[in-house]
């Protein structure tokens, strides 16, 4: 009896993955690599270049169709006078430039790129320009192949960038939250650290990021619409409280498609089982990382709040460069109202209580407040040199 349950519970967990492995799946990846601005009196124009790369080396993948929808973030459509934008098709050995805004059906083959060149010009009443916190750019785009058909939603953040002089700093308070523009794919995190650190720190202070904001930056989030929950994602992610990331569809089966539909199920059945006799968390340190740092929609800063976020990656590496680099002790965090820290990585282990007792208030807030970087200063003694 029990060998042929043992066998309908391997069966059933192989079937499980099988249909898992063959879900809708596009191995196409577009992301933006760099962009200029142009400004002339009340019109601005972006130009930006987007790369699309098929990641599979066998798989050739059809792309039907490419739209953009700019979306300025931060003022109202009546304060837009008129905005425009225009695609133009780089794919290699293109012969013909395209002069109208059809776009030809292309196939990528397996392990290649192609790019696209974004153009978006808008005009806007002058008085509403220091309002706008970053140009969003919406793409929705088909994915054609033995898949079958997809259609996709990407977006990227085009920076307003914040004039530096202009961020106020604190050279009295110990923790000082540090103000930024809205950070994305096309910001560099040691870059952004080095742009925004005050000038007077010292090789003793602290400077820590929030995950969201370093994940964001690495390119680590996904849109909702993306996600195709499935039965057991829908069953399972009722398990959970109504506030946690993964208490929804999505949320729940972003992380099935990171850890694998077996390692999450086998998570939630023996979760289940410690937290009946009173251990709580088995689920999250059996069913990988991503689980506790996974943030559904509504968790970050707009436009992200439409995006599942990812935990970021390689966070001890990044704080070992970034230390070496500003010569400050650095650290990625997650910080929430509750007074809960935890510190993902550090270049310093022997800093973690100060962290703690730093950002128990979480100074950086959980809302709006574009503050992802805080400098946590020496001590009072310390601080007296910073003015002298």
């Amino acid at each position: 009896m029990f060998l042929n349950t043992l066998f309908l519970t391997i069966i059933t967990f192989f079937l499980i993955e099988i249909s898992h492995c063959l879900r809708k799946v596009s191995p196409l990846i577009i992301r933006p690599k760099k962009f200029k601005k142009i400004i002339l009196a009340s019109k601005h124009k972006y130009i930006t270049l987007v790369e699309i790369r098929n990641s599979q080396k066998r798989m050739e993948v059809m792309i039907p169709s490419f739209n953009v929808n700019p979306k300025l973030i931060g003022i109202s459509k009546n304060e837009i006078i008129k905005i425009h934008t225009k695609i133009k098709t780089l794919h290699p050995g293109e012969e013909e430039e395209q002069k109208n805004d059809y776009w030809s059906a292309y196939i990528l083959k397996g392990k290649k790129s192609t790019f696209v060149e974004i153009e978006i010009e808008y005009e806007i009443n002058p008085n509403v320009i220091d309002k706008i916190k970053c140009l969003w750019v919406d793409i929705e785009w088909g994915n054609y192949g033995p898949f079958g058909s997809i259609k996709r939603f990407d977006g990227f953040a085009l920076p307003n960038m914040l004039d530096i002089s202009k961020v106020n700093y604190s050279n009295d308070n110990l923790v000082d939250p540090i103000k930024t523009h809205l950070l994305g794919t096309l910001d560099d995190p040691i870059g952004i650290l080095k742009s925004y650190i005050p000038k007077n720190y010292l090789p003793t202070d602290i400077l820590t990021i929030g995950e969201s904001p370093l994940a964001i930056m690495q390119g680590r989030y996904i849109d909702y619409r993306n996600v195709n929950a499935n039965l057991i994602s829908r069953l399972i992610c009722k398990g959970f409280h109504p506030t946690s990331s993964l208490a929804t569809a999505s949320g729940m089966q972003t992380l099935i498609n990171i850890s694998g539909p077996t390692r999450v199920i086998i998570a939630w059945f023996v979760g289940g089982m410690f937290k009946l006799i009173g251990f709580r968390g088995m689920f999250y340190r059996l069913a990988g990382e991503q689980a506790r740092l996974i943030d559904d929609i509504t968790g970050t800063t707009p436009p992200y709040d439409k995006s599942i976020v990812l935990g970021p990656k390689d966070t001890q590496i990044f704080c070992m460069k970034a230390a070496k680099y500003l010569k400050v002790n650095v650290a990625v965090v997650d910080v929430n109202d509750l007074g809960r820290v935890k510190i993902l990585s550090t270049n310093n282990v022997n800093n973690n209580e100060r962290i703690k007792r730093a950002l128990t208030s979480n100074p950086a807030g959980n809302a709006n407040q574009q503050t992802p970087l805080v400098l946590i200063r020496s001590d009072e003694l310390t601080n007296k040199s910073r003015h002298s």
